[in-house]
């Protein structure tokens, strides 16, 4: 794969994982004792599209636009089983929004490819999208917000999946690709099928994982059969493993 210039804009996290032994139920409500055995931490949402980049195309240069303040969503999960029982987000109500300036135009338009990972937290708006997608060659957006056809048709391309496509029904969708699980992904109403689907251990990071790769993959020879049966092929290989991680 060809060496990129990639910007990626969009809320970042640190994705955290308590792994804990569970023995008994409490004695003062029916709800399990967790005893924290191991942690570990990961960079989340956008930074885990970077994360991927990074592993899948060592050699691209990554320019990552992302909120200051901290959130961190931290789940309690039990290390047998992999069953998660609780989550707990902090900061995400105190996200500072994205500012535009004049500067990022250069790196917009430099980048071989720009990737907007909006997670809908207050960091972008509608403007903002618009207003970057402007200055980008080639743009990919992955976003968790209700979406307007002025804003799929600012982009290349957008990655939804099944629930989310299913929050913009009837929105134009002739640049919209709709990640399926282990179904693989839909584009133009064509399904593309996973041609190696995994034993589903844990979905956490694993949208990310195929914008990622199927980024890397158009920018390099622009062909969407191709970019989105690399995506599913990478994708494939996250939710095999537990957490979030990347798939090299």
């Amino acid at each position: 794969m060809k060496k990129l210039k990639i910007v990626v804009i969009g809320e970042t996290c640190v994705d955290k994982f308590i792994y804990c032994k569970i023995d008994r139920l409490s004695p003062e409500a029916p709800v399990p004792v967790l005893q924290p055995l191991t942690t570990e931490n990961n960079a989340g949402m956008s930074g885990n599209t970077v994360a991927n980049i990074k592993a899948l195309a060592p050699e691209s240069q990554v320019i990552h636009f992302s909120n200051l303040k901290q959130i961190t969503k931290t789940r309690y999960v039990e290390d047998k089983t992999n069953h998660m029982f609780l989550r707990v987000d902090e900061g995400d109500n105190s996200i500072e929004p994205f500012k535009w300036s004049d500067d990022y135009k250069q790196f917009l338009e430099e980048a071989d490819v720009v990737i907007v990972s909006d997670y809908d937290k207050g960091y972008l708006t509608d403007i903002d999208l618009i207003k970057i997608t402007t200055h980008s060659k080639l743009s990919i957006l992955d976003s968790k917000r209700k979406l307007t056809d002025k804003v799929i048709n600012s982009f290349n391309f957008v990655k939804l999946n099944e629930e989310e496509w299913e929050n913009n029904y009837g929105l134009d969708d002739k640049n919209i690709i709709v990640t399926l699980g282990a179904k693989g992904s839909m584009y133009m109403g064509k399904i593309f099928p996973s041609n190696n689907p995994q034993e589903t251990i844990d979905v956490s990071g694993a949208g990310d994982t195929f914008t990622a790769a199927f980024a890397l993959s158009y920018a390099t020879a622009p062909s969407v059969p191709n970019a989105i049966n690399y995506a599913n092929k990478i994708a494939s290989k996250v939710v095999s493993k537990r957490g979030v991680v990347t798939p090299i």
